[in-house]
């Protein structure tokens, strides 16, 4: 770059002279000053160039090595980028791939759990599923299953080898089951005895037989207890075919076909009087007021069952004497019709000469009487009906206090030890309404006998006034003293 500057500048000062002589008109000495500058310049001029030249042989011999030093360089550079295009794409490949293996990691871990909890909640159910007797018989596999899964120094592998062990015994039992069940174990028999024995099951069936022969059953599941317990056979029939089973190995199998729920609901039923006992002390007014109330009822019944109902001949008799004004005659009709309707209508007949509002006063009298009568005792059935169920809520009200005083005691777990209070509340309710029921439809049966008899001594009061206004007495010749 320079010696191309050098000669730019010596080309543009040879330059100026001459155009200088041309224009001014120079003599030659001058002109011999500029041709020896000019030579100078021109031997510059030409150094200068072979200098250049030099130069450029120099840059070309140093472009060579270096153009191919740097096509070597992009030779490299483009292996290289193609190496990074090889490895991007191979380290994305892994990367996608690595992602694909955690998912499918995370997969098969997730199925692995399922299986798991799968095989968990199996376990749970074949306990559930067993019959009481084969407990004890897969008691030990049901344990190595169920504690593998709490055991944190086992790997997932040895937990699904025990889960594993016990779904192929639960596979051998429905082989077995296919064919019947036999199988040494112990169970209670009726005394609470432990006997060694051995179990026979024929699907839903069961039946143990002591070693010694002296107990032989039915299998049950006692509530709160997982020992089998022992229900000997009733009949001998059903022992001897159930020995024959034991002894044979096939047989007459006596079955019960309530599966036992037939002995558990035996076992429930109470008598009347434990079942009144477990109702606790509200009891005692409740029968007392049950009590009462029927004797009162019986006695009212007699009473209104012995009052003579007035017949319409001997009615119509006393009307036609009153018609005739044959008092004596009257007099004995009223008597004997009898009952109240009978005395009634005598005090009537007593009262003849007197005016018809005093007939009527004094016949009023006499039914007002033996309606009190009639009515009398009947509202204490009536409070006998309200209160009795009063009664049975103040039962249920203390049964339920004493089943949360339970519960605070023992908690609620064990619904046994809750029965008492609940049975006392329930059973307070029931014979509060099975005494209320009764006496409130007795109530309502002697209510309307005695508004029955109270009707004819009012529908025979009104003939006997209406026959006195149509027949009145004109002449009071007899006194009131002359009627017997």
């Amino acid at each position: 770059m320079k010696p191309i500057f050098v000669i730019s500048l010596l080309l543009f000062f040879s330059i100026t002279p001459f155009a200088q002589n041309d224009a001014s008109g120079v003599d030659d000495a001058t002109g011999v000053s500029f041709g020896q500058a000019s030579a100078s310049v021109q031997k510059q001029l030409e150094d200068s160039v072979a200098e250049l030249n030099q130069l450029r042989q120099k840059v070309a011999d140093e472009t060579v090595p270096l153009s191919r030093k740097l096509s070597d360089l992009e030779s490299q550079l483009t292996n290289v980028r193609l190496e990074y295009q090889q490895t991007s794409r191979l380290l994305d490949s892994g990367t996608l791939d690595l992602a694909n293996l955690r998912n499918e990691i995370k997969s098969r871990q997730e199925e692995a759990t399922y299986l798991s909890n799968l095989l968990s909640e199996y376990i749970r159910n074949f306990e559930s599923r067993l019959h009481i007797s084969e407990i004890q018989r897969y008691r030990d596999a049901l344990d190595a299953a169920k504690l593998a899964l709490e055991n944190n120094q086992l790997s997932e592998e040895d937990v699904y080898k025990a889960q594993a062990t016990l779904l192929s015994t639960s596979l051998d039992r429905l082989r077995d089951a296919l064919g019947g069940a036999r199988f040494n174990g112990t169970a209670v028999d009726p005394s609470g005895m432990v006997k060694q024995g051995e179990f026979i099951l024929a699907g839903p069936v069961g039946m143990f037989r002591s070693l010694q022969g002296d107990v032989i059953g039915t299998i049950e599941q006692r509530l709160g207890s997982l020992e089998p317990a022992i229900v000997e056979f009733a009949a001998i029939e059903d022992a001897s075919a159930a020995v024959q089973v034991f002894e044979n190995g096939s047989g007459r199998i006596p079955i019960d076909p309530t599966l036992g729920n037939a002995h558990k609901i035996e076992q429930t039923e109470d008598t009347l009087l434990e079942h009144i006992q477990k109702g606790g002390p509200v009891m005692y007014p409740i029968f007392a007021l049950a009590g009462a109330a029927l004797l009162v009822a019986l006695y009212k019944w007699l009473s209104m069952l012995l009052i003579r109902k007035p017949s319409r001949k001997r009615i119509g008799a006393l009307l036609n004497a009153v018609a005739e004004h044959d008092v004596q005659a009257a007099m004995q009709k009223a008597k004997a019709i009898g009952g109240p309707v009978g005395r009634m209508l005598a005090a009537g007949v007593e009262h003849l000469k007197e005016p018809r509002e005093l007939i009527e006063e004094v016949m009023y009298e006499k039914m007002l009487a033996a309606r009190l009568k009639l009515e009398g005792l009947l509202p204490f059935i009536a409070i006998a009906a309200a209160s009795a169920p009063l009664l049975g809520l103040l039962g249920t009200v203390t049964g339920i206090i004493n089943t949360f005083k339970l519960i605070t005691v023992f908690g609620s777990g064990d619904v046994k030890t809750l029965s008492g209070g609940i049975s006392e509340a329930l059973i307070t309710t029931e014979y509060g309404l099975i005494v209320a029921i009764p006496s409130l439809l007795i109530h309502a049966f002697l209510s309307r006998k005695a508004r029955g008899v109270v009707s004819e001594m009012e529908k025979a009061a009104v003939a006997f006034v209406n026959q006195v206004s149509k027949t009145p007495f004109k002449n009071t010749n007899f006194s009131a003293g002359s009627i017997e």
